[in-house]
């Protein structure tokens, strides 16, 4: 045995050796401007097989180089560059083949030894997007396109991301038109070339191009300008209804109202509609990505998720234009770290909320059901126990997105919403301290409305959270974030809902909010009965509340319910043998399929369907209301 042991550690030594000798070192980067710009061309016409064709032109001179892909991408605040999907990589110069050799330790980087006499590099690749979802959002469909730029082309290390310049062109479909932040210089047939511009504003500039596209101007008349540019499934989704493009409108101007000031030359807010183009929410500083359901311009009556653009649209302030100092990174290869996503996610979720409330993409009762939820959320939250909200703040490095079997224990990316109750919170705080003459819309103004016009990041740290909130309102407002931060509960943060006048409730009448989400999801959601979400067409249990009744009787997500007391499945067959074990001592039996075994299993659970609300606390001060409330 310890002869074997050895001869492994012989081996294991000898194959680190291998690797080392391949290894080259990576050079740094430095804020000096690259010499010469790189020509970008990107095909984009294989709607079929969805595949982006590549051809880049990078200058160079003889000797060593190493050209990176991009690893770390902001928005996400992880090391999710898809580079398992950039394939064909040939390097040429003279019309001589190069060969390139990937760093065995840093697999995104490709060294390259360049010839004497080579003053350009050719490069052709392709970057295959997926065709399932299960390998990765859809892209590319027969209507739409989503080009991310990060995932098109290889950069030179050694510079900062601002000090490398990209001269991108991009062929569509025939007929096809986009909206992206960048700025065209010209256009010929189906190609369009763009002015150039920064590694850095290039990836902070993606595309959405279509086949069915409109375009509508959000400040008219108005410097800089501000536009809703859609993609859509077919044409009819694209007739907004006016008073709902009115709301759109009003996001603008509410945000104006709420920063006092903007860090942007023009923005463009991208936008999706499509049951096969993969959804998304990704912020950007003079644009975002966003992706829904189709009848989002069409359909007043489908509200859920109807804050998602001023989220992403408030991220300009928050997190692009305000970064967090370790959130700011000189290319996209040198790793992030997230301490401050409580600030650049929560308070965003908090406002994307307030302002979708205030522009009247929600109205006040749905914006108060969508809190109850948030609320309830985390007051179910089991894993709160073992795991401070600081802590989760590692959650996209550790796993960016992906499902998991027991998420309620686990944790998931609960900055977002947690942090939602935290900066109510706070707003209330200061509302309470002050006798209501400042708020957080206060905060807002001195953090993120400063110098107006400004595009560049400007990186802050914790500190400098605390130092401004003290500005506005005195108070101990370091111990007042660290104690949220760091605490277990029991239950969730929800002194910000008590000191705005409301309290959070159950009862047996569905939460508006919630309603219209599993309408849209197609699932039933009894997490706060049984325990349990699952899906309303099939009985696949899709989420099981750790410590929950449906928990505790041995349900778990991915099994499927078959039938309830005897009777084939359905969601209402469920919420019916709920409300007929309310007040007695008989457990509601389930049939499940675990694999290919069928068992059943008893749940004892007898306090009927209960589903969250606020609910006014008489004779207090309703402040949420003054919140959620236009400004004027």
């Amino acid at each position: 045995m310890l002869r074997f042991l050895s001869l492994s550690v012989l081996i294991l030594a000898a194959a680190i050796g291998t690797d080392s000798a391949f290894a080259q070192s990576i050079a740094a980067p430095v804020d000096t401007a690259y010499a010469g710009n790189i020509a970008l061309n990107v095909d984009l016409t294989d709607l079929s097989r969805r595949i982006f064709r590549v051809h880049e032109e990078i200058p160079v001179t003889a000797g060593a180089l190493t050209l990176l892909y991009p690893q770390w991408l902001p928005g996400n605040h992880s090391p999710t560059g898809p580079i398992e999907q950039m394939v064909g990589l040939t390097i040429t110069a003279n019309g001589q083949r190069i060969e390139w050799r990937r760093d065995p330790f840093e697999v995104f980087a490709f060294h390259i030894d360049v010839p004497q006499g080579a003053t350009r590099l050719i490069l052709d690749f392709e970057f295959v997007s997926p065709l399932d979802r299960d390998e990765g959002r859809i892209v590319v469909t027969p209507e739409i396109i989503g080009l991310q730029w990060n995932t098109v082309l290889l950069y030179p290390a050694g510079h900062y991301s601002s000090q490398i310049t990209i001269e991108p062109t991009i062929k569509l479909p025939s007929g096809w038109q986009f909206g992206t932040a960048l700025e065209t210089a010209n256009a010929e047939a189906d190609n369009t070339h763009f002015k150039p511009t920064s590694l850095e504003m290039l990836v902070d500039s993606p595309l959405f191009a279509g086949k069915y596209f409109k375009r509508f101007d959000l400040a008219p008349n108005a410097t800089p300008p501000v536009h809703l540019d859609v993609v859509a499934d077919a044409a009819k989704y694209l007739d907004a209804k006016p008073e709902i493009l009115a709301t759109h409108l009003a996001l603008v101007q509410q945000a104006y109202k709420l920063y006092g000031a903007q860090h942007y030359a023009h923005y463009d807010l991208l936008l999706a509609l499509s049951d096969n183009f993969s959804g998304i929410g990704l912020e950007h500083g003079q644009s975002s990505e966003n992706g829904t359901f189709r009848e989002y311009l069409t359909d007043a009556k489908k509200f859920a998720g109807r804050d998602l653009l001023a989220h992403e649209y408030t991220h300009s302030w928050n997190g692009k234009f305000r970064r967090p100092a370790d959130l700011w990174t000189p290319n996209f290869n040198v790793p992030m770290r997230n301490s401050l996503l409580w600030v650049y996610e929560g308070q965003t979720q908090y406002w994307g909320n307030v302002l979708a409330a205030r522009a009247g993409l929600l109205n006040a009762e749905q914006a108060r059901e969508s809190l109850a939820l948030v609320a309830a959320t985390f007051d179910h939250r089991e894993g709160r126990i073992w795991r401070n909200l600081q802590d989760t703040t590692f959650q996209p490095i550790l796993a960016y997105k992906r499902a998991m079997p027991w998420s309620n224990w686990q944790r998931m990316q609960d900055y977002y919403s947690e942090g939602q109750l935290i900066w109510l919170d706070a707003d209330t705080k200061i509302r309470e301290l002050s006798n209501g003459r400042r708020s957080l819309d206060d905060f807002a103004h001195a953090f993120f409305g400063v110098e107006n016009g400004r595009v560049a990041p400007l990186t802050y740290t914790f500190d400098d959270v605390v130092k401004t909130l003290d500005g506005v309102q005195k108070f101990d407002w370091a111990s007042f974030l660290k104690t949220r931060l760091d605490g277990h509960g029991p239950g969730a943060p929800l002194d910000g809902i008590a000191r705005s006048g409301w309290k959070l409730v159950y009862t047996d009448k569905p939460n508006l909010y919630g309603e219209d989400v599993q309408k849209q999801r197609k699932i039933a959601d009894l997490s706060y009965s049984l325990g349990l979400s699952l899906s309303s067409k099939d009985g696949r249990i899709s989420d099981v509340l750790w410590n929950g009744p449906a928990f505790k009787a041995g349900l778990a997500a991915g099994m499927k319910l078959i039938a309830v007391n005897g009777i084939s499945f359905s969601s209402d067959e469920l919420k019916d043998a709920i409300t007929a074990a309310k007040g007695n001592a008989k457990p509601i039996d389930v049939l499940i399929e675990n694999l290919d075994h069928y068992e059943t299993l008893h749940i004892d659970y007898h306090d009927g369907l209960r589903y969250p609300h606020l609910e006014r606390v008489s004779g207090s001060k309703d402040r949420l209301s003054d919140i959620l409330a236009a400004r004027h």
